[in-house]
């Protein structure tokens, strides 16, 4: 995963956490407009949270974060 991809889904985490509490889940549509503008950015990121990781419509924001930052 690209690093500006990366630093974008520990961002929305970092702050749904601090304003909702560490048991917040989220979408995979939370780190993204409700437009296509990137659709391979978009791609990207829904290979990595679909296949790559096969995650849940809605997760954690700590769990998510945990992966992202564990990620090579």
């Amino acid at each position: 995963m690209r690093e500006s991809l990366k630093r974008k889904f520990v961002e929305v985490c970092d702050k749904t956490i601090a304003s909702k509490g560490p048991g917040v889940g989220l979408s995979f549509y939370a780190f993204f407009a409700n437009r296509n503008d990137d659709p391979e950015l978009l791609m990207e990121a829904a290979t990595w949270w679909i296949m790559t990781h096969r995650l849940d419509h809605f997760e954690k924001a700590t769990k998510i974060k945990d992966l992202v930052l564990s990620s090579k």
